[in-house]
C-alpha cells in the first residue's frame, strides 16, 4: 500500500474552494478520492464557524466521508512530547502528534508551524510541482 495522508484543516478549505493551484489540486483530489484522512482538530477547526447552510453541509459532507482520528493515549502522549520539545500550538501538535502516530503524510499550506519536528512528512499542495513534493522534515 502507499503512502496515506492527513489533510489538515487549510487543506480541507482550500480544497473545497478548489483555491490550490491546479497541480496541487489534482494530489489532493487523489487524496480525497481515497477517503480523505483527517484529525479530530480539524473537524473542530472546519465546522466550528457559522457558515451558509449550503457551504455547512458541504462541509458536514466532507467530514461526514473522512476517517476521523480520535484522541488516544498515544496521541495524547506524542502530542506532550511535540509541546516539550518545541512551541508549537496545541490544535497544531495534536494534528502533528495524529500524522506521527498513524505513520500519515501531513497535507497543509503552513510547513512553518510544522518544520521542527522530527520525522514528520510533509506535503504543501499549493507549492506542489508536477508530480507532487513530499518530503521529510
Amino acid at each position: 500500500m502507499g503512502q496515506e495522508y492527513l489533510l489538515d484543516s487549510n487543506a480541507i478549505i482550500g480544497y473545497l474552494a478548489a483555491s490550490i493551484p491546479a497541480q496541487g489540486m489534482e494530489v489532493v483530489s487523489s487524496i480525497v478520492n481515497q477517503t480523505p484522512r483527517i484529525s479530530v482538530i480539524s473537524q473542530i477547526e472546519v465546522l466550528r464557524f457559522n457558515d451558509t447552510p449550503e457551504n455547512e453541509a458541504i462541509l458536514a459532507d466532507f467530514i461526514n466521508a473522512s476517517i476521523i482520528y480520535q484522541l488516544n493515549s498515544a496521541v495524547v502522549r506524542r502530542t506532550i512530547d511535540l509541546c516539550k520539545q518545541s512551541r508549537i500550538k496545541l490544535p497544531d501538535a495534536i494534528i502533528a502528534a495524529t500524522a506521527l502516530t498513524e505513520n500519515l503524510t501531513l497535507v497543509t499550506r503552513n510547513i512553518d508551524d510544522f518544520k521542527h519536528i522530527h520525522n514528520l512528512l510533509l506535503f504543501n499542495p499549493w507549492e506542489s510541482n508536477k508530480t507532487g513534493t513530499v518530503g521529510q522534515v
